[in-house]
């Protein structure tokens, strides 16, 4: 029997850093180059911008939806950011992480702890911290998304998130993205392998503790 063949269950990949990181560089490597992970598609009451497509970067919902699928339990995880609405739809992840597809998500710490208390041993975390203030800051200002006072905005909501750099299973400092994709492509690798998640395991074992075998005739 190969270990390819053998079932596994898929995991959550948990990409989580202050703006201006490098974090979606990253999580659209991991995407383009490994056919077995996809991006979770979160919902969200912001307003979509120009090189963005509904169902494909987010899917842009109103206020009243949002809090109506709230009620219905709809969401793996969800929170406020800037005065906007953010969630994870709950249905689609779960079908995926049982036929043995992992799932990426691009989200703040506290849908990470969210994700974490509901579905600990499904969850890979992984924080990103910028190498400086001064280079966030340049980063922020060089992708010219934001106007200056978001940019205020998101730098001083910086220190907030990099607080809750503790409650990650892995840091990466992004210094050089080369290294960093690295790094990230290894975590993912190695968490694959975890034997808890092979929950084929069991059965190969049993099988192969009772096979039988021809033994060699000694010359």
């Amino acid at each position: 029997m190969n270990s390819i063949n053998i079932k596994r269950r898929g995991l959550m990949l948990i990409l989580s850093a202050p703006s201006g990181t490098g974090k979606t560089t990253l999580a659209n490597y991991v995407i383009e180059n490994d056919s077995h992970i996809s991006l979770s598609i979160s919902c969200t009451t912001r307003k979509k911008r120009p090189n963005e497509i509904d169902g494909v970067h987010y899917y842009f919902i109103n206020y009243d939806e949002f809090k109506k699928r709230i009620e219905n339990e709809e969401f793996l995880e969800y929170a406020e950011i800037f005065g906007e609405f953010y969630g994870t739809p709950k249905k689609q992840v779960l079908k995926k992480l049982d036929k043995g597809e992992d799932v990426l998500f691009d989200i703040d710490w506290q849908g990470h702890r969210q994700l974490s208390a509901i579905a600990r041993a499904d969850v890979t975390s992984v924080f990103l911290l910028p190498p400086s203030k001064k280079e966030l800051l340049e980063r922020l200002e060089l992708r010219n998304q934001d106007k200056p006072k978001t940019i205020e905005q998101r730098m001083l909501r910086s220190d907030e998130e990099i607080s809750h750099w503790h409650e990650y299973d892995y840091i990466i400092i992004n210094r050089d993205l080369d290294h960093s994709i690295e790094k990230l492509m290894s975590i993912l690798r190695s968490e694959r392998l975890r034997k808890e998640r092979r929950i084929g395991l069991n059965d190969f074992v049993g099988t192969l503790i009772h096979e039988k075998f021809v033994k060699s005739k000694v010359i």
